[in-house]
């Protein structure tokens, strides 16, 4: 049985990807915060030395989002977005891919957004993060995949998160899903597949991309 470590996974996409994972017959583990702080080195280094068992996949889903222009961040909302979004990846692709080579196996999927390559007021430092994560991506994989680990990354679009309503009104939100060619947005199983498919031993090949699953958003 593989065994999956996924981040941020008590609403959203999060969620069902734990959901979705468990449903294939894949042992999951998704430390509380209480367990794992992400905002810690620290307790990364510590949740995994005390974990006692080879993961196999690692899905990096947890993030956050608080808006922000240039002018309203300070010292402390670049430090805690960046370490939340970007450097916890990093420090778990480090903490599991000792085991992951010793055993020439692991997937690896990194969650990152559509804000990696455009933007939009206020989201200065989410897209800074998440474009990090895409580096980060492409690096790993560089690094890794000659061990059988295959890293990607999948950069949603629009999708019906509480994230979403809580960063953009109900007629925001329609003003969105009318201008996507797909007219709707999408549904957290429909990402958490994609991530899936990508962690899966289905995918043999795939390393060091980052896919857009946005409805379109991207083409127009």
């Amino acid at each position: 049985m593989r065994k999956a470590l996924i981040t941020g996974t008590s609403r959203g996409i999060g969620k069902a990807i734990k959901n979705c994972f468990e449903s294939n017959g894949i042992k999951v583990y998704v430390p509380t915060r209480g367990e794992m702080d992400l905002c810690s080195n620290e307790s990364i280094r510590k949740y995994i030395s005390n974990l006692n068992e080879e993961i196999d996949i690692l899905i990096n889903n947890a993030g956050i989002n608080e808006l922000a222009s240039i002018d309203e961040i300070n010292d402390e909302s670049i430090s805690n977005m960046l370490q939340v979004n970007l450097i916890s990846q990093m420090q778990l692709i480090k903490s599991l891919t000792p085991s992951m080579k010793k055993n020439r196996y692991g997937r690896i999927v990194n969650i990152s957004s559509i804000w990696c390559e455009f933007s939009k007021e206020r989201r200065i430092l989410y897209s800074v993060a998440k474009a990090g994560v895409k580096g980060l991506t492409i690096s790993s994989a560089v690094e890794l995949s000659q061990y059988n680990i295959l890293v990607n990354a999948v950069a949603p679009g629009f999708v019906n998160t509480e994230m979403t309503s809580k960063n953009n009104t109900p007629e925001q939100i329609k003003v969105i899903a009318d201008f996507l060619p797909i007219k709707r947005l999408a549904e957290p199983n429909e990402i958490a597949e994609i991530v899936y498919f990508l962690a899966s031993e289905k995918n043999t090949f795939i390393t060091g991309q980052t896919i857009f699953a946005d409805g379109g958003f991207s083409c127009v």
